[in-house]
């Protein structure tokens, strides 16, 4: 989405000024000010009924997870090797 810097906005200052003259347009401000101090105000509200209806997520510890004793290779019991009798 583009940025809209000083420039653009001088332009639309302008055609916003010959549209609807400079008598109408401190009452244009003013109603666009209002309309969306009240779009705020309603989705603040929104969030807030949100919040409070919405129950606390429960957190969980992870199971706990067992650890094999790390065994010398000195103490390990030798492989035998079975030979099948015929």
């Amino acid at each position: 989405m583009p940025n809209i810097g000083a420039p653009e906005l001088i332009v639309i200052l302008l055609v916003a000024l010959v549209v609807f003259g400079p008598r109408k347009l401190p009452e244009l401000g003013k109603s666009l000010g209002h309309g969306l101090r009240e779009f705020r105000k309603s989705t603040q509200g929104l969030k807030d009924s949100m919040n409070i209806d919405a129950p606390a997520p429960q957190v969980t510890q992870p199971a706990p997870v067992a650890v094999a004793a790390a065994v010398p290779a000195s103490a390990a019991v030798p492989a035998t090797s079975v030979t099948p009798q015929a």
